[in-house]
C-alpha cells in the first residue's frame, strides 16, 4: 500500500524485512521500541516503511557502536 509517498508493510512483509518473528515484533510494540501499528480497518494493521527502516537502521547503529566501545 502506498499513499502520499507514504508505504505501509503488512505484517508478512515487515517480518520479512526484519528478520523479527510475529510475536518478537509485538513483543517490542509492546516495549515501544518498535514502531505503533497503523490501523487499517477492522482486523487489519500495517507499519510505515520508513519507520521500520528507521528502527533497523537504529539497531545497526547501536550494533556498530557497542562494537566500537568493545575495542
Amino acid at each position: 500500500m502506498e499513499a502520499c509517498g507514504t508505504r505501509i508493510l503488512r505484517l508478512p512483509d515487515t517480518v520479512k524485512k526484519t528478520g523479527l518473528s510475529k510475536s518478537g515484533i509485538y513483543q517490542r510494540i509492546r516495549a515501544r521500541t518498535f514502531p505503533q501499528p497503523v490501523r487499517l480497518g477492522a482486523r487489519a494493521v500495517g507499519f510505515v516503511e520508513r519507520e521500520v527502516d528507521a528502527f533497523l537502521s537504529e539497531l545497526m547503529a547501536n550494533r556498530t557502536n557497542a562494537e566500537g566501545a568493545q575495542r
